[in-house]
């Protein structure tokens, strides 16, 4: 459960503690006992090195990074796509057996989903999968993150936008906040338009 943007922290765990606990009384009695664990999501990264905090990585980093791919704000290839989907499904599927066909859409990016079959998608991410046999889903989430480490765009803090001031941009945008400072992406073919350094 994430706390809603506005809510102060403090007051959230309370009131979920205390939501709980009117749960548990009815099932375990008045004095049940609870644990609960609180993660901490960066929103900006500017000095995360995939590798060096194997923990974070796998509790935080990979988590952090997965959805953006998924949604398309990367600029990817195709053949990252397929190396990138057979370590996600590595990390969701692969100890279910679940058949990659039917969580394609679950492990490739949404912009990629249309370049080509998903005939063609299994057959690229089998071969991939095939590639790494006995990595485990750990070590699959900090592989996952060396590749897309070394994308510009990696570790950003993404905004769709829609912009009509300047005839210059396309009306929807994307906009990349990261350590190297402020980037303008084209929406469909992520290529930046323009960056504006921190250092401004």
């Amino acid at each position: 459960i994430s706390v809603p943007e506005g809510d102060f922290f403090f007051d959230f765990v309370r009131h979920i503690t205390d939501w709980i606990r009117k749960g548990r009384i009815i099932t375990e009695g008045p004095n049940a006992q609870f644990t609960y664990q609180v993660f901490f999501m960066r929103k900006l990264w500017s000095s995360t090195v995939p590798g060096k905090d194997r923990n974070a990585d796998v509790i935080f980093h990979f988590h952090q990074e997965l959805p953006k791919l998924l949604r398309g704000y990367h600029q990817c290839s195709k053949e990252e796509a397929a190396i990138l989907g057979a370590l996600i499904y590595r990390v969701k599927y692969a100890e279910s057996k679940t058949d990659i066909a039917s969580v394609i859409k679950n492990i490739i990016p949404s912009d990629l989903l249309k370049v080509q079959s998903n005939y063609e998608w299994k057959k690229e991410i089998v071969r991939a999968y095939n590639k790494d046999s006995g990595m485990s889903p750990d070590e699959a989430k900090v592989v996952f993150l060396k590749v897309i480490y070394r994308w510009p765009t990696y570790g950003s803090a993404f905004f769709e936008v829609s912009q009509v001031s300047d005839t210059n941009f396309p009306e929807q945008l994307l906009v990349a906040i990261n350590k190297q400072g402020v980037s303008i992406i084209h929406m469909q073919s992520k290529e930046p338009l323009a960056t504006i350094p921190f250092s401004n």
